[in-house]
């Protein structure tokens, strides 16, 4: 077993070494638009898992996910050499790519907000004009102060 710290400095820097051969040394088109958002790296320092995100070439395209994901794992041979050249470590790591699905997340968690200042906007669109249920003011009035020398008079009795 490794140390965490270092399997965290090991994960990082496998993350800059694959996301530097993507950019520079892989000539593969579609990993043109491939961005790699982290990596995970097992207690034993002996499998990674790279995780990636794939955007589209503008807004309106939608992203080729199946491509990257052929490109990467025909890439993974090279990737690995890159990565065991940069790193010095006795043994270098097995890669497994998975894309992140973060993107999606962040897209549904966006649309469960909107949905709810829809309903929100609803509640205060019926709110206006409203009254409230019952009396104006719901608290009892204070008592009088002959009430109070009434129970005081009790009590000195007893």
């Amino acid at each position: 077993m490794a140390d965490p710290a270092r399997a965290r400095k090991l994960a990082k820097r496998i993350s800059q070494i694959v996301a530097h051969a993507i950019e520079h040394d892989i000539k593969d088109p579609r990993l043109n638009h491939v961005t790699i958002t982290d990596t995970k790296i097992t207690a034993d320092l002996h499998d990674a898992t790279v995780y990636y995100t794939v955007l589209g070439e503008n807004l309106e395209s939608t992203p080729d996910h199946a491509g990257a994901a052929a490109a990467l794992e025909s890439a993974r041979g090279v990737l690995r050499t890159k990565v065991g050249q940069g790193t010095g470590v006795r043994y270098t790591p097995t890669l497994a790519f998975v894309a992140d699905s973060i993107p999606e997340d962040a897209k549904r968690i966006e649309d469960l907000l909107a949905k709810a200042r829809e309903a929100d906007a609803e509640v205060a669109r019926r709110a206006t004009g409203a009254q409230h249920a019952g009396e104006a003011d719901p608290y009892k009035p204070p008592r009088e102060e002959a009430e109070d020398d009434e129970f005081a008079d009790e009590e000195t009795r007893r």
